[in-house]
């Protein structure tokens, strides 16, 4: 197709050059053999997640992590654990200030579920 110069840069046939100038032209640099930069994808930034819609796995809950459903909002009072070879994931629950009434809640340990999670300094206001 194309040969080498003495200069180590590759020669393209007519053709592709013109092309490769037209796009030149229009994008800015694209790596062509006439001494332009490579082309570079602007970075993907992702923002923050908010504390309050954390998506976690279910073996990745903590004690005062707070869920909400259709029967109320609870919060995790136990370390979650496993059953059905790692498959089934366990955690006991309350409803919020109302320690009467903790049941044992499960999900499926490979789908996400939404919980609240107290930041540090949210931590440090309550324990004072």
């Amino acid at each position: 197709m194309g040969g080498v110069e003495e200069d180590r840069l590759i020669k393209l046939p007519p053709k592709i050059e013109s092309k490769c100038r037209r796009a030149y032209e229009l994008f800015g640099a694209l790596g062509c053999p006439d001494g332009g930069t490579e082309l570079t994808r602007p970075s993907k930034k992702r923002e923050p997640h908010s504390a309050a819609g954390t998506k976690i796995l279910p073996m990745e809950l903590r004690v005062g992590d707070r869920l909400a459903n259709e029967t109320g909002e609870w919060e995790v009072i136990g370390q979650p654990y496993t059953t059905a070879g790692g498959r089934i994931v366990h955690a006991r629950v309350q409803r919020i200030n109302e320690p009467d009434s903790w049941e044992i809640r499960n999900w499926d340990a490979s789908k996400r579920i939404s919980v609240g999670r107290a930041t540090a300094e949210e931590s440090k206001g309550i324990s004072d």
